[in-house]
């Protein structure tokens, strides 16, 4: 093989990890890991059906007989590249089965309250002595310490206490969620980012350790310039739909047949923008001149772009913007969006076939020129790998 040829498997291959998490924080981390080449066991209880996501839908698979099989369309989003057993932690042999997988592991990962594992003798304290090389990751609603430590979190929860709905949706209307759990999912991102910084520790030390993660802390995180906008000012922010707090124009625009995103970010392309619309002497109005001022006289600049737009079809004023560099964009469903070339080229909707049935998945965006992402195994059936890697001396040998 050439030294320029890509490996044929990921970066991680031969890391092990032991998935106890479940839902979609815990599992998104997984499947990021297992993407990238780990060898990923995901643990289900066989009482309550396996993962909670196997019940949230339709859509379902529907198996060879037409019958629903347990794989929603929620639990294949974050489920690939792992291999499920079926284990009852609550019983001795399942903590004992726990136990003899965490010792081959490389990291742990689990999501249950704050001392909920403590009981079953599975909390990163009764493992770290004899496992002080395992890399215990802890995700909680509020994190292990706190007042709020004991209470459940769910991804509208975090959204709603870390704030960030305050900011989300129309001025004058509810606060709103995203249109995905974007909480739990950059909380899996950053559990990644945790794990993978805990195991370069670990190479050079030997050390593991347990890392403490709450979705409502990687919420607050999230908030970015506005959570700092307000730290630094006291003043809180107001919601503006789709319109940015510090550029102007920037967001959704109506026109004659959909709608159009504007971003335009400096003066220059204002100008740019306005010579479209036939307003020129805009640009030259000490009003709407400068990004400052748009800013201050953001209703009246409105009043005027927004019937000025509304002339034109959306695609007319894609073109028009592309020739002059100003950045817009498209408003596109999901049907629009998978169609589109930019897609296909990128890969971002991948074909497996699971127990069930031919599933489609969407794609990892990482694109390695030496180690690239692999799809090795398909979103598993509840307990489908259970007495393969119980039965086996060595459970992780299989990646």
């Amino acid at each position: 093989m050439a030294a320029s040829d890509p490996l044929p498997h990921g970066a991680l291959k031969g890391v092990k990890v032991l998935d106890l998490s479940r839902i979609l924080a815990g599992p998104t981390c997984t499947q990021l890991l297992g993407d990238l080449g780990a060898t990923v066991i995901k643990v289900e209880n066989p009482k309550t059906g396996g993962d909670d996501t196997r019940q949230w839908g339709p859509p379902y698979v529907l198996d060879t007989e037409g019958q629903q099989s347990d794989l929603s369309a929620y639990f294949m989003a974050a489920n690939r590249n792992k291999r499920s057993v079926s284990i009852d932690i609550a019983t001795e042999d399942g903590q004992q089965e726990i136990r003899r997988l965490a010792a081959e592991a490389d990291i742990l990962i689990e999501n249950f309250k704050p001392g909920g594992l403590a009981k079953y003798g599975l909390d990163y304290a009764s493992l770290k002595d004899d496992l002080p090389g395992l890399i215990y990751c802890s995700i909680s609603g509020y994190g292990q310490t706190g007042p709020n430590s004991h209470k459940p979190g769910y991804d509208i929860m975090a959204q709603g206490f870390g704030g960030i709905m305050s900011l989300t949706g129309e001025p004058d209307g509810q606060p709103m969620k995203a249109g995905v759990g974007i909480a739990d999912v950059m909380c899996g991102m950053y559990a990644c980012i945790g794990i993978l910084s805990a195991l370069h520790h670990r190479s050079k030390t030997g050390e593991g350790q347990q890392i403490d993660l709450a979705l409502v802390d990687a919420q607050i995180a999230w908030l970015i310039n506005e959570g700092v906008a307000y730290l630094n000012t006291g003043q809180i922010p107001k919601r503006r739909g789709n319109e940015h707090p510090s550029i102007m124009p920037y967001g959704v625009y109506e026109t004659e047949d959909g709608h159009v995103i504007l971003a335009v970010g400096n003066d220059s392309q204002f100008r740019r923008f306005m010579e479209f619309l036939k307003l020129e002497g805009l640009a030259e109005d000490p009003r709407f001149s400068t990004n400052p001022a748009r800013l201050q006289n953001r209703d009246a600049l409105n009043g005027i772009l927004i019937p000025a737009v509304q002339r034109f079809a959306t695609r007319v004023v894609l073109d028009a913007m592309e020739v002059r560099k100003v950045p817009a964009g498209p408003v596109q469903t999901l049907d629009n969006l998978f169609a589109t070339d930019q897609v296909a080229a990128r890969q971002m909707a991948i074909g497996m076939e699971t127990a069930a049935g031919p599933v489609k998945l969407l794609g990892n965006p990482l694109n390695f020129s030496r180690t690239p992402v692999t799809y090795r195994h398909p979103p598993p059936r509840c307990g489908e790998g259970t007495e393969e890697i119980l039965g086996s001396v060595s459970p992780f040998g299989t990646s």
